[in-house]
Parts: structure tokens; C-alpha cells; sequence
């Protein structure tokens, strides 16, 4: 135990918080992805409610919430650029509850 001690003080680097990207010791970002507009915009309404959720919550454990909820018009090439831009250029730390687009499912016969 003692040599963990010492180990801390030599490199204090070692002692100090790290975090994932869209989190610090003053703010947690979040992103969303929903259709507010377009053929399933009545899917929209999830979004905005979840921006209602995060709105009044202006910290968790000391740290102010950033909720950003992009439209991607159920498109899924622009729900890729959505999710692309919330991750490089908001830098959130989690894309949270997203609208997915429509995907066909595929079956095997075993």
C-alpha cells in the first residue's frame, strides 16, 4: 500500500480525473437523434420531451447538463450525419435514446 503512495506522489499525472470526451468536472454533454420532422415526425414528440427531462436538470453531482437533439427526418443517411456531427463536432459523451430509421430484417434458414 505504501508503495502505491509513493507511486502517486512521484507522478502526480497519475492521481488526476480522466474523462471521455463530452465529460468534464463542470459539464456532461448528451446527444439525440429524432424525426421532428418528415414521415415520422409524430416521433419527434419523444425528443422534445426528453429535452423537457433534461432541461430542469441542470447538474448531476455538481456538473450542468448539455442536451443537443438533432432532426434527421427518419432519413438514415442523415442520421448518420447527425450522429457524425454529435460526436466530432458537439463531442458528446453518449448519443442517448435515439429514433431509429427502419431496417429490414434479415432471416436464415437454419
Amino acid at each position: 500500500m505504501a508503495s502505491l503512495g509513493h507511486a502517486l506522489l512521484a507522478n502526480p499525472g497519475a492521481a488526476q480525473k480522466r474523462y471521455d470526451p463530452g465529460a468534464d468536472d463542470a459539464e456532461i454533454k448528451i446527444g439525440n437523434i429524432n424525426p421532428h420532422s418528415g414521415p415520422a415526425s409524430s416521433y419527434g414528440a419523444i425528443g422534445k420531451t426528453e429535452a423537457a427531462h433534461f432541461m430542469p436538470m441542470t447538474a448531476i453531482d455538481g456538473r450542468k447538463i448539455d442536451f443537443t437533439s438533432y432532426d434527421d427526418s427518419h432519413s438514415p443517411p442523415k442520421t448518420v450525419e447527425r450522429a457524425r456531427e454529435l460526436v466530432e463536432s458537439n463531442r458528446v459523451l453518449p448519443i442517448f435514446q435515439s429514433i431509429g430509421t427502419h431496417q429490414t430484417p434479415r432471416y436464415r434458414s437454419t
